[in-house]
């Protein structure tokens, strides 16, 4: 070995010792969030990024990044350099079925790595404030005879799941309008330009709080605390129309164990904040149990659902496509 390889050789493993002696984190953390801004996951991701702040030392910033159901998002976190320093926020769309629905250039198991489970909840089902139905009975029956429009955070999205198997089981006819987010279409039920969405709790209590949409169900077993007047899916008449959206947080795969610690400490320091966990509380959105909170978990309840979901969305023939 020359005098000048030498010298280079040393020159690199002084930088990999130094880089991997470096305390994480010593500069900002970027959330990439899948979907458009004003949207629940990108809610929540900021909720959590202006809290993290504190126990990591470091900022966290939020980056959108939109298109393919969420799988855009994704794939830019996955193909990011593996430092702890770009995160995935997902949910059970982006992180469960997009791998039924989309030819990924990345595995969602095997090219992650898991972090924290984040708060989630059941959906509601909410239609502008214009339909004449009073309940969901007559919903489905006013859905049967008027082709109506339902929005979509886009192909494969939660609410465009929901929105399939609600037509399947009713027998309902509905037009899609994909978005990049719940945002943008919660944006345009507001103002009347569509009809009906299934969207996360979080995203349409206030608006529905506000009078400017109308809720017929709750997709879940249990009526929602912080909103007892709106029935269950079962109550109204939809048996077993359960549908739960979680969130989480993942990483790269060959991330160090360092970073995943301290990211995943940090949340469990934020969500046991009751000032915050009320604020989840409010919206309809469950904090998950201490034991819930762990990298374990969160690959746990991953695992189970793709299990549960793929062949019921591939049954189905739902591609993005």
């Amino acid at each position: 070995m020359n005098k000048q390889v030498l010298i280079a050789a040393m020159a690199t493993v002084g930088w990999l010792s130094a880089a991997s002696a470096e305390t994480y984190p010593s500069r900002p953390v970027t959330f990439v969030v899948p979907f458009a801004a004003g949207g629940p996951t990108d809610v929540l991701a900021r909720t959590m990024a202006e809290r993290l702040h504190a126990p990591l030392g470091q900022p966290v910033v939020i980056e959108n990044v939109t298109g393919a159901g969420g799988s855009v998002g994704v794939g830019r976190a996955v193909h990011s350099p593996p430092d702890g320093y770009t995160v995935s926020v997902g949910n059970w769309s982006t992180h469960v079925l997009n791998g039924a629905i989309y030819k990924l250039n990345y595995d969602l198991v095997e090219d992650l790595a898991p972090i924290a489970r984040l708060p989630g909840g059941a959906q509601l089902i909410v239609t502008r404030k214009s339909i004449p139905a009073s309940s969901l009975d007559e919903l489905i029956a006013w859905l049967k005879v008027n082709k109506a429009t339902v929005g979509t955070a886009g192909v494969g999205s939660a609410g465009h799941v929901s929105a399939l198997l609600f037509q399947k089981q009713t027998g309902a006819q509905l037009s899609f309008v994909h978005y990049r987010g719940a945002g943008p279409a919660m944006n345009d039920l507001v103002g009347g330009h569509i009809d009906l969405l299934f969207d996360q709790a979080a995203n349409s209590l206030p608006q529905v709080r506000a009078g400017t949409i109308k809720a017929y169900a709750v997709t879940s077993p249990n009526r929602l605390a912080p909103a007892p007047d709106i029935a269950t899916v079962d109550e109204a008449g939809l048996k077993g129309f359960h549908v739960s959206v979680w969130h989480g947080l993942w990483v790269p795969k060959s991330t160090p164990k360092q970073a995943i610690a301290a990211l995943n400490a940090a949340v469990i320091t934020v969500l046991g904040d009751p000032v915050l966990r009320q604020r989840f509380a409010d919206v309809g959105q469950d904090v998950p149990r201490h034991d819930q909170q762990t990298p374990a978990a969160l690959a746990a309840v991953q695992k189970a659902d793709i299990e549960k979901w793929w062949p019921i969305v591939k049954a189905a023939n739902i591609t993005g496509e």
